[in-house]
């Protein structure tokens, strides 16, 4: 790598050639502010904020996209650049809805973080006209509200990123505003609901819908029998939401906080990602054995089963028919629990907290209500339930760790692993392979699925058998793989794809972490890896050999596969039109 000698206010500094001057003020441990700014996702330079001064420029330079080079002089902190600053962020206030006490990014917004650091207060100098939107409220997981909208385009980007692409800048100068094609409603164009958008925007401008006030409720009716399932990924990042490190296992806080909350239950959705690889291993050994429709690919991320929905219709056949963790995990409460227990599946409230913001669209798809009854009647995501714990006064970080309550706090390895690009089909391996050639594995872990490339494969010799397997997180990712299957040219008998890069470990439903951490800190593999850490830890690993799973099948569903395994644990899809 060939390297360059700058300076950077007057500090001297050996740097790669090409890179950036915003990130070559990382190795002086100088951080330019910016709004528009994600590394490798939205490099535009379109915000203004992260001007510099370069010796021998005429003007201010836009640090994020120019790049260095030898004997090069650059400038981050003079009375010229933070006045160049300051003006621009009290031009973006003099159209901004400065309704900071009551939003739902106070706190964590970039814009709110700039302004104070600049000394820029609610009274700008630049009134004048100021557009007003009406909220766009149409779709099941989120709202959007472009009166807070700064014109970053990060949401844009992140959108194009997923290669989903339904939404950009509409219209022209003044009147420029993000929306869809022809400013259709949100639930009007082939959105997956993923989140995406909302986690990389520095703004107030997109978040999910509130449902907490619902839980609330909920939980004060003496009626209601509350009952609240977190899914594997929560307990590596709710911690963050608290000033905690990234990556740090919060479960036993979590678990004693859900409890100070009220709910009358407290499980955990590991449960029933073992239930479902006890499905979805069972109906794929089935397909190969009699022919079925392969490659199967996994159904858990409702962000991907709805791209497949609206993107590959045709290709609905490949998806497992399984249901996700979070409505096996409702549809076992409102049937086996119900009856075993003696409580009216009527009066039954199931709660989830997950990483995904497409967990509430799902919650209302159709055949997934097993008892008659939705299976999960309220989808919160971490971020909701920080706002609960915060709003009731819990000190989270000096909670005692506590336990699950059970039978169905129990969970494997190979459930935690869930949360991960890749631990769905390691998990699923540690059964099949197991089913197949009737041994036990010497060694549970299959790393070379593991990891947050875009896309990995990996083939294995199983009973006389290859078997080639495919992971892919990301949609733009899945896109690659699905032309394959399309075409008739995918290699594969199994693939796991989740919505969101990296899987549910960088849902659109997690903490919102700051666009420099996002640029310069492996979020995804630290979270990951608090996941890895918690599957070496516990004493079973395979899915298959989870007390509370043999007990269900005894007890109700018989076997995997039978009859009303598929009547309460399997679902449908449909094909939706693709609008864009």
């Amino acid at each position: 790598m060939e390297m360059v000698n700058i300076k950077i206010n007057g500090m001297p500094l050996s740097v790669p050639n090409g890179i950036s001057i915003l990130e070559a003020a990382r190795y002086a441990g100088i951080e330019i502010p910016t709004l528009c700014y994600l590394k490798d996702i939205n490099e535009i330079g379109a915000c203004r904020i992260c001007m510099v001064e370069v010796k021998g420029a005429r003007s201010l330079v836009t640090a994020c996209v120019y790049p260095v080079n030898e004997g090069m002089e650059v400038f981050t902190n003079t009375e010229k650049v933070r006045k160049s600053r300051k003006i621009t962020l009290e031009l973006i206030l003099s159209t901004h809805d400065r309704k900071c006490l009551s939003c739902v990014r106070s706190g964590t917004c970039e814009l709110q973080q700039l302004c104070k650091e600049f000394g820029v207060d609610n009274e700008t100098r630049y009134e004048g006209a100021n557009p007003h939107y009406e909220f766009d409220d149409s779709a099941a997981h989120m709202i959007r509200d472009n009166n807070k909208c700064i014109l970053c385009r990060r949401c844009v980007a992140a959108c194009d990123m997923q290669k989903i692409s339904v939404i950009g800048a509409n219209a022209r100068g003044f009147d420029t505003h993000i929306s869809s094609a022809f400013d259709k409603d949100l639930a009007d164009v082939s959105c997956i609901s993923c989140g995406q958008c909302i986690v990389n925007c520095p703004t107030g401008a997109i978040y999910e819908k509130d449902d907490t006030d619902k839980v609330l409720a909920a939980i004060n009716d003496p009626e209601k029998y509350v009952i609240v399932q977190t899914a594997p990924s929560i307990r590596a990042t709710l911690g963050e939401c608290f000033g905690m490190h990234i990556g740090t296992n919060v479960q036993g806080k979590m678990v004693a906080a859900l409890r100070r909350l009220g709910f009358d239950k407290v499980f955990d959705t590991d449960f029933a990602a073992d239930l479902t690889i006890m499905e979805e291993a069972h109906e794929f050994i089935e397909r190969v054995q009699k022919g079925g429709v392969l490659p199967m690919i996994t159904s858990c991320s409702p962000g991907w089963v709805k791209y497949c929905e609206h993107y590959y219709p045709d290709q609905i056949p490949h998806l497992s028919t399984c249901k996700s963790p979070q409505q096996m995990f409702g549809a076992t409460i409102k049937t086996w629990y119900a009856k075993k227990f003696g409580i009216d599946p009527a009066k039954i409230v199931v709660v989830g907290i997950m990483p995904c913001t497409a967990k509430k669209f799902e919650t209302k798809r159709d055949h997934e209500a097993a008892s008659g009854y939705p299976d999960v009647d309220i989808a919160l995501t971490t971020r909701e339930l920080a706002r609960m714990i915060e709003s009731a006064g819990i000190y989270f970080r000096h909670l005692p760790d506590e336990e699950f309550d059970n039978p169905l706090g129990e969970g494997t390895g190979a459930a935690v692993i869930f949360g991960t690009s890749g631990g769905v089909m390691e998990a699923a391996l540690r059964t099949a392979v197991e089913t197949l050639t009737g041994k036990p594995l010497d060694n549970v872990d299959f790393t070379a699925v593991r990891g947050m490339d875009g896309v990995k494969e990996a083939e294995y010799e199983v009973a006389g058998m290859k078997l080639k397997v495919a992971v892919a997180s990301g949609t733009a990712n899945a896109h690659t793989l699905m032309e394959q299957v399309k075409n008739g040219t995918s290699p594969y008998q199994f693939i796991e794809i989740m919505g969101c890069p990296g899987g549910c470990i960088n849902g659109g439903g997690q903490p919102i972490q700051h666009a420099v951490v996002r640029n310069f800190v492996d979020l995804k593999n630290r979270r990951a890896a608090a996941l890895y850490d918690a599957d070496r830890k516990l004493p079973v690993r395979k899915s298959h050999e989870s007390e509370a799973i043999k007990t269900v099948y005894t007890e109700f569903f018989g076997e995997p596969g039978s009859h009303i395994a598929h009547e309460v644990l399997h679902t449908s899809y449909q094909a939706r039109p693709k609008y864009k």
